[in-house]
């Protein structure tokens, strides 16, 4: 039988730890709070970000993510 997929890549995802300062962590909570608002979901900063890290990076050609 021949499948319209690819085997999946790894998806196990990786920890990263990072710091940020007051200013930013502020913001990222303003963030969180408008994405509630508009989606009506709650959702916390740290959920967020990977997803604002990847789509940053998916709007720079040079860093093609791959899925």
């Amino acid at each position: 039988m021949s499948l319209r997929i690819g085997q999946l890549p790894d998806r196990t995802p990786v920890k990263l730890t990072v710091s940020v300062d007051p200013d930013l962590s502020s913001a990222l909570a303003d963030y969180a709070a408008i994405y509630a608002e508009t989606y009506g979901a709650e959702e916390k900063p740290e959920t967020l970000v990977p997803v604002m890290l990847e789509t940053f990076l998916i709007s720079y050609a040079v860093f093609c993510l791959k899925k």
